[in-house]
């Protein structure tokens, strides 16, 4: 397939996409399927839901370090219809007509996965060219258009939106009770330590998730009792992740579930085997830590994680490097699978391509040493002043419940939370409040506003 039919020949030569920049992209796309615009309509809504968690995982794993590949994720969305009678200053789509679009991700990069959402959906990528500084000034004559009327959040946007959330929060508040009761009693039938979502899905959906997994455990309760003292987690497939949680794929029958929990005792020896591992590498390496940071890794399944720690391992033992013991202790490294050269974070943990080469690694490893302790000095740090910060917002706004989304670093909720510290939000009290990287009510009642919130000017 020739790539100039895809994309425009602006894209060719454009560099490359910020994860902030595809969310900006992605503004009339996720405006055209947002659930809450779809409330008469649950079957198209419970499906662009799911749907946007499964391009949630798509978009955050091509952002994360180390990712490979992405297997191919073919996804489904309603998207509402334009409105052909509307004017400039009235709102672009139908209230009611939408239609059906299906497509398959196999993109490597942001800005690939985001023309490509934008043209599956008839929607229009003139507005991608404005946010990146390299492109050229022509647009696709041919590409398939709809208004390009800017989404803007003006300084007014909580008070206008704030009544709706305090609604939907109430309304979800006997589900949200019936939620914890669930949770607590399946904790304490299987002897979990947790219950987990991986996406964000509705209080409805998790409840029913539950309820499923109730159903099971009256059917099978020995079986499952095999988890016992693990955390469970619902996401988007069955197995074990990396660092050994049971993950239930909610899109899985009964039928796989009882598969994997009758598989558990295999898993944990695999798990055991996997720790044995890291103890090795970190024994080869002078005392490093070998970690998995699920906010900044790829998704990866027991046995993935343990094929790259061996194939690593192997590589480790044929060269031997010399390093002093414990020479490297309280360091961090994550191990990742592509080929680029050893780096360190901002974070301060070590990333370690699994193919590097040995001998420049050790040279690597002891000459930034000593940034990666400052580094991890810094992080730590910075960790204490975000939860402080929490705290007092938590505490001025009296807020219910105030969390961010995974993608938001330290560094972005302690501006967020600075700014909001200096502003006078009282219909906040008693609110859910997100920081993420757009505005949203959310179907709960939850109240999302960026990390990087406009005081008094439009973001287009």
């Amino acid at each position: 397939l020739c790539l100039e039919k895809i994309v425009p020949h602006w894209f060719l030569c454009s560099r490359a996409f910020s994860g902030a920049e595809a969310v900006n992209a992605l503004r009339p796309f996720y405006f055209a399927v947002h659930p809450d615009f779809f409330g008469q309509h649950p079957r198209e809504r419970e499906i662009n839901e799911n749907s946007l968690k499964r391009l949630g995982v798509y978009l955050e794993n091509l952002q994360k370090p180390g990712f490979k590949s992405l297997k191919p994720t073919q996804l489904t969305f309603y998207v509402r219809e334009r409105d052909q009678n509307s004017s400039d200053g009235q709102e672009p789509f139908s209230t009611s007509g939408f239609r059906a679009v299906r497509f398959t991700l196999h993109t490597r990069d942001l800005l690939s996965t985001v023309l490509y959402i934008l043209n599956s959906c008839s929607l229009s990528i003139e507005h991608i060219q404005s946010l990146n500084t390299n492109v050229q000034s022509q647009t696709p004559k041919d590409a398939k258009r709809m208004s390009d009327r800017p989404i803007k959040w003006d300084k007014s946007w909580l008070d206008n939106n704030g009544k709706s959330a305090v609604k939907k929060l109430k309304n979800s508040l006997p589900l949200r009770k019936e939620l914890d009761r669930l949770k607590d009693e399946l904790s304490h039938q299987l002897q979990l330590s947790d219950i987990r979502w991986q996406r964000s899905w509705a209080v409805a959906h998790r409840c029913s998730q539950l309820h499923s997994l109730g159903r099971l455990a009256q059917q099978n309760l020995e079986t499952l009792k095999n988890a016992k003292g693990c955390t469970l987690i619902f996401t988007d497939r069955s197995g074990m992740s990396a660092v050994g949680h049971v993950m239930l794929g909610t899109m899985d029958v009964h039928h796989h579930w009882t598969k994997l929990f009758e598989r558990l005792p295999s898993y944990f020896d695999l798990q055991r085997r996997l720790m044995l591992l890291e103890d090795q590498i970190s024994y080869l390496l002078g005392g490093i830590q070998v970690v998995y940071i699920e906010e900044l890794q790829p998704v990866l399944t027991l046995e993935e994680y343990y094929s790259l720690l061996n194939v690593f391992y192997s590589r480790l033992v044929k060269t031997r490097i010399p390093f002093h013991p414990r020479s490297l202790c309280g360091l961090q490294m994550i191990l990742n699978s592509d080929r680029c050269a050893p780096s360190l974070h901002g974070l301060g943990h070590f990333n370690i391509p699994s193919l590097c080469d040995p001998a420049n690694l050790q040279w690597f490893l002891l000459t930034k040493a000593q940034q990666a302790r400052e580094n991890l000095k810094r992080k730590q740090e910075l960790k204490v002043i975000e939860n402080e910060l929490i705290q007092a917002s938590t505490k001025k706004f009296c807020l219910e419940k105030f969390y961010k989304e995974p993608s938001v670093s330290s560094i972005q909720m302690v501006e967020c939370c600075k700014r909001l510290l200096e502003q006078s939000l009282p219909y906040l009290q008693g609110m859910h409040l997100c920081i993420s990287h757009f505005y949203s009510v959310m179907q709960d009642g939850d109240l999302c506003i960026p990390w990087n919130w406009k005081n008094g000017e439009a973001i287009k």
